[in-house]
């Protein structure tokens, strides 16, 4: 006889699972907002067509999502790799901006060189700077047994408002009208777009960067220890890893990896630096690596998806006059039905019978 519901953990991993839970996290946060538009006294039916249309409906839309994609397939491809070994860099937000500054640093400094050495130079720094600031969290980790949840996520309001510090003084342009931003950058530090479009080479490095990332991951051997380390550090120690090598090794990768993504904004969607380039991406990166159970290609398809629903609630906020923190509440409630989904891959609900 039937008497109720038990849990039972599951013998086999659930074939379908992860694409599951990710749409049932997709449905709950949609029905979520549903009720938020209603409790505004919005259409939500009327809501989600807009959403739709400014997320898929139209080519302006596709290209907005590819570019908003393309800073948070870098970060989060960045946390990815920390996330792997255990390491939990909430920082890429602060790496996104010392990578921006790195850049911009190099556009102001050598405006007139070559494209060819101006745009690598950037891009080195950029890498060089955020590394360096994830690497201030992980030696804290190492040395002084510091959470690096704590510190990296501490550093990233420094990293704002070192960024806010630059161009509201020195770097400030005095053509600006009072404005926080830097001079416009020369042609040679910026990069190119495809034809008539706002699409930039920017893709191509998000491209390769995820190859190269799979390939490391998948083929080499310190690619191997970092995913055995994710068992922890006595493990890793006991194995004869080096523990504290990988650990810096991951946050150096990851930072390098958000300053990239800092670069790339700030060189190919804005030409300059100025706070507006600070939206959140290396907030949404963390919600992306989780979504895409930190895999490559699965990040890509994420960020993506992401991107479009911030386009989408863009263009709500313009028709249907909504508060701008709508799309964060969203990412937060599809996150939070993902982790809470989680616990249904390892275990699932039987029907309890009277003899048990």
């Amino acid at each position: 006889m039937i008497t109720g519901l038990k849990l039972r953990k599951r013998d086999e991993p659930w074939k379908w699972g992860a694409l599951v839970v990710f749409l049932g996290a997709l449905l709950i946060s949609l029905v979520a907002s549903g009720l938020l538009l209603a409790g505004q006294g919005k259409d939500a039916f009327e809501g989600f067509r807009i959403l739709w249309e400014g997320s898929f409906g139209h080519v302006w839309a596709l290209e907005g999502a590819l570019l908003k994609s393309i800073p948070i397939f870098l970060c989060s491809l960045g946390v990815a790799v920390t996330f792997r070994m255990q390491i939990w860099n909430i920082g890429a937000e602060g790496q996104f901006a010392l990578g921006a500054i790195g850049a911009t640093w190099m556009a102001l400094s050598f405006p007139d060189l070559p494209i060819y050495l101006l745009l690598p130079l950037m891009f080195f720094m950029a890498f060089v700077l955020g590394g360096l600031w994830a690497a201030i969290p992980g030696a804290l980790r190492i040395k002084l047994k510091v959470n690096e949840i704590i510190s990296t996520l501490m550093l990233n309001y420094i990293a704002i408002l070192l960024l806010d510090y630059l161009v509201f003084g020195v770097w400030k342009d005095p053509t600006s009208f009072g404005f926080p931003m830097t001079a416009e950058f020369s042609p040679n530090a910026t990069i190119p777009a495809f034809g008539a479009t706002k699409l930039h080479w920017g893709i191509l490095v998000c491209v390769l960067v995820g190859v190269i990332f799979w390939a490391f991951m998948r083929y080499t051997r310190l690619g191997y220890e970092l995913k055995a380390s994710g068992q922890g550090p006595r493990v890793a120690r006991y194995a004869g890893m080096p523990y504290g090598f990988l650990v810096m090794f991951v946050m150096c990768v990851s930072g390098g990896l958000a300053g990239i993504a800092g670069c790339v904004e700030t060189s190919g969607v804005v030409g300059r630096l100025q706070p507006s380039i600070m939206v959140g991406y290396g907030y949404t990166a963390i919600v992306v690596a989780w979504l895409a159970r930190l895999e490559p290609l699965n990040i890509a398809f994420a960020s993506f998806l992401l991107a479009a629903l911030r386009v989408g609630v863009e263009n709500l906020q313009l028709e249907m006059q909504i508060p701008a923190a709508f799309g964060e509440i969203m990412e937060g409630m599809i996150l939070l039905s993902v982790l809470a989904g989680q616990f249904l891959l390892a275990y699932k609900l039987e029907r309890r019978t009277r003899s048990e």
